[in-house]
């Protein structure tokens, strides 16, 4: 019978060959994958509405490091369901190479981009196994933040934020007295006329304010119904946000000067300051929903 520290040793020396072959295997999967990598990171610098892709490897990985211990506690091979699954990451990653000119770049890359995050996953099971890859489904779910959204999502969440905001916009623009003449997304005032178009549906600061949901319900909250709460609040919150823009800028040309329409910081680079008042607006819903989850367990205790 191996004695303990023999043991210890064993699973010692196993875990780091472990860690080196998951190593290469990622640095081989960087090589073959470079052209659609270097893609998907090209379009994160080029298109504001992804400018977050870059950090959510960095964010994820820092998750799997805090949490380190708890996902490797377990960790055993699993040949054949990795083998899966990095199969049909490859399909799929062929698919899209095969059939690119049929989508547009954006859904080209939504395809690439899941077709590679498969095929590491596929790759992390391989070597770690099913068991590790549950304790660490977060870290590798908030990985699909990586994936551009596709038309058939995007299109629709752009009109959605873009109505509302447009809506919420005229009733408040008829709150303070100022009540323009409304044609669509068409806002006529005697001095000016402004249109709440795709730009302004604030699209990549929804984006950012949804993570940012997300990554607070991971931390803070413990129950699945209330981390959808807090999610699903990021949408009216983000609609708020962006009239409140519409509306100041608006009021600042009308009122001050019509660069603030045109030519401003606050219209061009403002976007973080309504940021921040979403951020105001969401913290008194987690506080909340917090509070209603200790509620909970202390009546949960008391029975």
């Amino acid at each position: 019978m191996m004695d303990l520290p023999a043991a210890d040793n064993n699973r010692h020396r196993l875990t780091i060959s472990r860690n080196i072959l998951f190593l290469l295997f990622n640095i081989v999967m960087i090589v073959i994958f470079y052209a659609p990598l270097r893609d998907l990171f090209s379009l994160s610098l080029h298109k504001a509405t992804y400018s977050h892709i870059m950090l959510i490897p960095i964010v994820s990985g820092y998750f799997v490091y805090s949490e380190r211990k708890i996902i490797f506690s377990e960790a055993k091979h699993s040949f054949i369901i990795g083998t899966v699954f990095m199969l049909i990451g490859i399909t799929l990653y062929q698919f899209g190479k095969t059939q690119g000119d049929i989508f547009t770049q954006n859904d080209y890359l939504s395809i690439i981009a899941l077709a590679l995050i498969l095929f590491w996953f596929g790759g992390f099971v391989f070597f770690y196994g099913i068991q590790s890859f549950r304790n660490m489904r977060f870290p590798f779910l908030f990985l699909l933040f990586m994936v551009p959204m596709p038309a058939f999502i995007l299109d629709p969440v752009i009109l959605f934020l873009q109505k509302g905001s447009a809506e919420l916009s005229y009733r408040i623009f008829n709150i303070t007295g100022v009540a323009p003449m409304r044609d669509g997304f068409m806002f006529h005032f005697p001095s000016l006329s402004i249109e709440v178009a795709e730009q302004c549906s604030g699209i990549r600061s929804s984006i950012a304010l949804f993570i940012t949901s997300v990554i607070a319900g991971h931390f803070f909250l413990k129950s699945n119904w209330s981390k959808a709460v807090l999610c699903l609040i990021v949408f009216p919150v983000a609609v708020f946000k962006n009239a409140v823009r519409i509306v100041t800028i608006t009021m600042l040309s009308i009122y001050v000067d019509k660069s603030f329409l045109t030519n401003s910081f606050l219209h061009k680079k403002g976007g973080v300051f309504f940021f921040i008042l979403a951020l105001f607006v969401m913290a008194p819903v987690l506080w909340l929903l917090r509070k209603s989850e200790k509620s909970a367990n202390s009546i949960k205790k008391r029975s």
